[in-house]
């Protein structure tokens, strides 16, 4: 099989490629370039790929350089800056792989004639058989799962899809790409948002946002009283949820409960005050087909958060069990059936 890997200047994506050719295929590889500002760090930077180029290289292989910028400031940094400037807490690394990694990239993939598209995340693709669609499964390090920032994905691109490093775990990974030299064996993992640089003075997100949206302060209102009980710099930066950062005391925990950007209010309340039945979802998509309502799945709203069992409805997640944790504006809502992912939407 004629295969193009993403090799992001990782570990992971490295020791993909290494896989792969180990298992008799085809393979070329190809690095974004995404991004090219002042936070040229994390992942698909410069320094990553330059890291690509190299392990191309140790393996052999042809390695090329995707120039995806525009699109990048288009459909991921444009949306980034102005879902904060409502209020709302995006996901940018799913917006990334929904419209780049596993769009814009599989597209050219298959006009270049590979065969299937192969990346290093870790989580699973797996089909019984020819009439069987492809399932999407958390990686075997549970640890190191990405499944959710996939969640995202259709029948489409699961059917071109490679993860050859999902049944390992990280350890693994990296004892591979030691035993066969490859220069990213002990490169850390990227943490940040590659676009948001860090540097002095204000903290990283907000600096970026300060360049590119006005920041308004805003007042802190408590939900059972209306008094003002604080203030906070940029009502834009604060999370619905969020209870650090917010300068208010410790002996009395308030959490941030809803973000109103026009009013430069936040209003704060106690953790029971953040405990609603279910969530809205915007933006579904799903694996192979829309469930009906009624179908329990298991719901889980960040990268490494706790599912909660929830029956899905018109409109979004009704939780089972009882009240459970409001779930921030505009982040993104994985939908699984034990290990599968069959769906996803967006916290409304």
């Amino acid at each position: 099989m004629r295969v193009l890997v993403g090799l992001s200047g990782g570990v992971d994506s490295s020791v993909a490629a290494a896989l792969l050719l180990e298992q008799g295929h085809d393979v070329v590889a190809a690095t974004l370039k995404l991004w090219g500002g002042a936070g040229d760090s994390g992942c698909c930077s410069v320094g990553d790929v330059d890291d690509a180029r190299r392990v191309a290289a140790r393996l052999g292989i042809d390695h090329h350089v995707f120039n995806f910028a525009e699109e990048f400031e288009q459909r991921v940094v444009a949306p980034y800056v102005e879902a904060h400037a409502l209020g709302r807490t995006p996901n940018p690394c799913v917006e990334c792989n929904r419209h780049l990694k596993f769009r814009r990239f599989l597209d050219r993939a298959l006009r270049l004639g590979f065969d299937a598209l192969a990346t290093g995340h870790h989580a699973r693709v797996t089909s019984d058989g020819r009439d069987d669609p492809p399932h999407l499964l958390r990686g075997h390090d549970l640890a190191k799962d990405q499944s959710y920032v996939l969640s995202m994905l259709t029948v489409r691109e699961l059917s071109r899809l490679l993860l050859p490093v999902g049944e390992l775990t990280k350890p693994e990974v990296r004892a591979r790409a030691r035993a066969l030299g490859l220069p990213t064996a002990a490169k850390p993992d990227s943490q940040e948002v590659c676009f948001v640089a860090a540097g002095p003075g204000r903290g990283p997100r907000e600096r970026f946002l300060h360049e590119r949206i006005e920041l308004h302060p805003g007042r802190l209102v408590d939900q059972a009283t209306g008094e003002v009980v604080g203030t906070v710099s940029a009502v834009e930066m604060v999370t619905v949820g969020q209870r650090r950062g917010l300068g208010l005391s410790s002996a009395h925990r308030r959490f941030a409960l809803e973000v109103d950007v026009a009013s430069a209010t936040v209003v704060v309340g106690s953790e029971d005050d953040l405990l609603t039945e279910g969530v809205e979802l915007t933006a579904r998509t799903w694996v192979t087909g829309p469930l009906p309502a009624g179908t329990v799945v298991l719901a889980q709203a960040s990268a490494h958060g706790r599912p909660r069992p929830a029956e899905l409805t018109d409109s979004g997640l009704r939780y089972l069990g009882g009240p459970d944790r409001r779930v921030a504006p505009g982040q993104t809502v994985a939908l699984y059936a034990g290990d599968e992912v069959v769906g996803s939407g967006i916290a409304a």
